[in-house]
């Protein structure tokens, strides 16, 4: 069965978008920003809290790297005037990174700005091996200047990781925690970077949440995988982690009873919400990513409901 599933994602690219389109709209909100305020609209009204997330990286173009800040500010404008329970994700390659990082500064710094105009949170999301020490140096910046409104994200399979989340306790304190999300990571990185088994990614994934929970560290304990929800239920109860020290997050359309029962345990939940016109590109790379999905594209094209 995994020849075909890698089969299927290896095709997908080569399909036309409005068949893509069928499968993709499970896992993403939208093409528009009333796309996503509808869709965010449904989670909170569930119990849901959501982080916004306007798809598109690896941009190469500046002039790009301005209009992508640009609509930023008026999605915020937009979420705010909604009242949707909810915050801020986006990556820095939209912005800049590997052009010129002094102009993704400055381009995430005024979206951070006027989010932190409404007491909002920005997340800065980590890209690839590439990418890392750019973005920790972004993080960085952004943290020092507004303390209470951004956020970064470490991969657990990336070897480097435990290192940087303790490099980075300078920034940290009781009265002003560093706000981190934990994910497995989803980047094709070399052996020599990133841990490549399950049981070693879940492994160092509950050390890192260990130590975060030692510290006194917020984390988003972002996951789908029942093992890593029921470890993390465990940690949460040794260190006597009150509910509004942490959350979980998921991606929207992924796991719904998963993340139904974790708020029925009493948990806080975020949902990460993409949308935009470059959904084509995020659907075809999760695929990439995991193929086992190709079963979920068979259903949608070809069962009906």
């Amino acid at each position: 069965m995994m020849w075909f599933n890698k089969f299927v994602a290896s095709i997908l690219p080569l399909m036309p978008k409005n068949l893509v389109w069928v499968f993709s709209k499970r896992y993403i909100a939208g093409k528009t920003i009333h796309d996503a305020i509808k869709a965010s609209k449904s989670l909170n009204d569930e119990g849901f809290m959501v982080t916004i997330d306007l798809l598109g990286e690896f941009i190469t173009d500046l002039g790009e790297a301005e209009a992508n800040r640009d609509e930023y500010l008026e999605i915020i404008d937009h979420i705010e005037k909604n009242k949707i329970n909810g915050n801020y994700s986006l990556k820095p390659t939209m912005f800049g990174l590997l052009i010129d990082k002094e102009a993704c500064y400055q381009n995430i710094r005024i979206i951070v700005k006027k989010a932190v105009e409404f007491n909002n949170f920005v997340r800065i999301d980590m890209e690839d091996s590439q990418c890392v020490d750019l973005e920790i140096e972004l993080f960085r910046k952004l943290k020092k200047e507004f303390p209470e409104n951004v956020g970064l994200v470490f991969q657990a399979y990336m070897r480097r990781t435990l290192d940087d989340i303790k490099s980075l306790l300078d920034l940290h304190s009781k009265e002003n925690p560093v706000n981190y999300r934990l994910c497995k990571g989803i980047y094709v990185e070399p052996e020599s970077v990133a841990y490549k088994k399950y049981e070693e990614i879940n492994q160092h994934y509950l050390e890192d949440l260990e130590f975060i929970f030692q510290q006194g560290i917020y984390p988003g304990i972002a996951t789908h995988d029942v093992n890593l929800v029921k470890e993390a239920y465990k940690l949460i109860e040794k260190y006597k982690v009150s509910p509004e020290n942490y959350e979980f997050q998921m991606l929207y359309g992924v796991t719904p009873g998963l993340r139904k029962s974790i708020l029925n345990n009493g948990h806080r939940l975020r949902v990460y919400v993409p949308f935009g016109k470059n959904w084509f590109a995020y659907s075809t790379r999760r695929l990439k990513e995991n193929p086992k999905m190709a079963s979920d594209i068979m259903k949608a094209l070809f069962v009906r409901g």
